[in-house]
C-alpha cells in the first residue's frame, strides 16, 4: 500500500522540511501509556497553537535527543492494526472529535505507524488527560517539543481560546473556486518534488483531499486557498498581489529604472524559484588573491544565502487576504530592499529582530504556504531566517540586515547593505 503521507517519509525522520517540535516518535505501543500520549500530543497537533500545521507521531522508532534511532524497533502487523482501532475509537474522546491521518510504513524491513495530524479547523480541542474512564479533559498544546496543558498558564489558555474557529487564511476554503482551477500537473510535480508516495494515488479527487488543498462542501468539493496558490495557473485571480516585483535601480534615491522584472501567472513556489535564479545573477563575485596568502578570497557584493532567506520570509510571511500589494524587491546601487505586505503579527517588535530579545513564539499568518515552502526546500525552519542572515551577511563582511516597519504595521521591509569593499570599487569606478 502506498504512503498517503503528504511529506517523504525520510525527511519525516531526519527532520528535513519539518521541525523537531512537530515530530513526536514513540518506540513502541501499548494501549494504557503510549496510547494516553498520543490521544494528548493528537490533541495538541490538531490544536496547532502556533499555525504550524499540526505535526507527526511516529509508532515503532526511538527517539534520543530529539531524533529518530534507527534502524528503527518497529511493531508487529497486528500491533499496528490494534493501535489503529484503539486510536481511532479513542479519537472519539477528543471534543470536538477528531481524525487524524493513520499511515501504516515499511522502513528498513520493519513496520511502524506514521500519524499525520494537520492543524484543525474546529479548534480548541479537549483531550483526557489519561486513559481512565471519566478522566477530566484537558486543552493540550504543543511548547516545543512538548505537549503540555494549557490551562497551567492562564496567558496559554486565553490565547488558545482566541484561536477558536479562527482558521489561517491559506488553509480556508476557496468559495469561488473549483477544483477545475487546480491544476493536476503541477500537484504531481510538487509531490515528486518532495519525494510523497501520495504521487501514487491515481484518483484526483482522494489525491486533493489526502494533500488537504481540497474538502467537501454540501455534496461537491471546493479547493482551499493554499491549493490555488500552488497549484492554479494564475494565482492573481483569486489573489491580486500574489506576484514578485524587481526592480534595479539607476542610484541610491530610487530615480532611474533599470532593469524591471515581474514574476506573475504562476504558483508562489515557481515565482519564488525564478526569483532565486534572476537575483543570483545580480550577486557578484570578486576573487582576491593577498600577496601575504596562499588562497584566494571570496568575497560578494550581497551573500545570496541572505537574499534568498530575506525573499523566502517575504512570501511565506506575507498576507495573500485583500492585499492587492506585491511583493517587492528593490536592488539600488548601495543596498537590496525586500518589502512584503502587511507588516508583522501582533506580538513581534522591533527588538526582536534587531536580536535585543529573542521572540516570542506567536502565531504565524499562513500554516501551510511555510510547511510546503520548507518542504521543498525554499524556506528555513521557523525562527531561523533572521539568525540565518544576521550569520551570511557578517561571515561575508557586510553591514548587518535592517528591518524595519511602520506602527500601523502596514509593511515589513528588510535592507540588505552592500559589502563595504564593492560600494568603495563602485564608487572609484572601478568594474565588478
Amino acid at each position: 500500500m502506498a504512503s498517503i503521507l503528504p511529506i517523504n517519509l525520510n525527511d519525516l525522520l531526519y527532520l528535513r522540511g519539518v521541525e523537531s517540535a512537530r515530530v513526536e516518535f514513540k518506540a513502541s505501543w501499548d494501549e494504557k501509556t503510549t496510547g494516553a500520549q498520543i490521544i494528548r500530543t493528537i490533541c495538541a497537533f490538531a490544536n496547532d497553537f502556533h499555525n504550524l500545521n499540526g505535526g507527526y507521531i511516529v509508532v515503532g522508532v526511538a527517539e534520543q535527543n530529539g531524533h529518530a534511532v534507527l534502524p528503527p524497533k518497529g511493531l508487529e502487523p497486528v500491533e499496528i492494526e490494534q493501535a489503529q482501532v484503539w486510536l481511532r475509537g479513542r479519537c472519539n474522546t477528543i471534543d470536538p472529535v477528531y481524525a487524524p491521518v493513520f499511515s501504516p510504513e515499511t522502513l528498513q524491513g520493519r513496520h511502524i505507524l506514521a500519524i499525520w495530524v494537520p492543524g484543525s479547523q474546529m479548534r480548541p480541542h479537549q483531550a483526557p488527560e489519561s486513559s481512565e474512564r471519566g478522566a477530566a479533559r484537558r486543552y493540550f498544546i504543543r511548547l516545543g517539543n512538548e505537549t503540555v496543558d494549557a490551562a497551567k498558564q492562564a496567558e496559554l489558555l486565553t490565547q488558545l481560546m482566541q484561536l477558536t474557529a479562527r482558521v489561517p487564511f491559506d488553509d480556508r476554503r476557496a468559495l469561488h473556486a473549483s477544483l477545475l482551477d487546480l491544476r493536476e500537473t503541477k500537484v504531481r510535480e510538487f509531490l515528486h518534488d518532495i519525494g510523497s508516495d501520495l504521487v501514487e494515488e491515481e484518483d484526483n479527487r482522494l489525491l486533493y483531499r489526502h494533500l488537504r488543498i481540497a474538502e467537501p462542501v454540501n455534496g461537491h468539493d471546493l479547493p482551499r486557498n493554499v491549493g490555488l496558490l500552488f497549484f492554479a495557473q494564475d494565482p492573481e485571480v483569486w489573489f491580486p498581489g500574489a506576484r514578485i516585483e524587481i526592480v534595479e535601480f539607476a542610484d541610491d534615491a530610487g530615480e532611474g529604472v533599470l532593469k524591471e522584472k515581474v514574476l506573475a501567472r504562476r504558483p508562489i513556489h515557481e515565482q519564488l524559484r525564478d526569483a532565486f535564479s534572476y537575483l543570483e545573477g545580480s550577486v557578484v563575485r570578486a576573487i582576491r588573491r593577498p600577496s601575504d596568502r596562499f588562497r584566494a578570497e571570496h568575497s560578494y557584493n550581497y551573500p545570496l544565502a541572505a537574499v534568498r532567506e530575506a525573499l523566502a520570509n517575504a512570501v511565506y510571511h506575507r498576507s495573500y487576504e485583500a492585499n492587492p500589494e506585491p511583493t517587492k524587491v528593490y536592488l539600488f546601487p548601495d543596498r537590496v530592499e525586500i518589502t512584503s505586505y502587511p507588516g508583522p503579527v501582533p506580538g513581534l517588535q522591533a527588538e526582536h529582530f534587531s536580536g535585543a530579545a529573542r521572540p516570542p513564539a506567536v502565531p504565524l499568518r499562513n500554516r501551510r504556504i511555510g510547511e510546503w515552502l520548507k518542504e521543498l526546500k525554499l524556506a528555513e525552519g521557523r525562527g531561523t531566517g533572521v539568525p540565518k542572515m544576521r550569520r551570511a551577511m557578517q561571515q561575508n563582511g557586510s553591514p548587518p540586515p535592517m528591518f524595519d516597519f511602520d506602527e500601523a504595521r502596514s509593511y515589513f521591509r528588510v535592507t540588505l547593505p552592500i559589502n563595504p569593499e564593492f560600494l568603495s570599487e563602485s564608487a572609484n569606478g572601478s568594474s565588478l
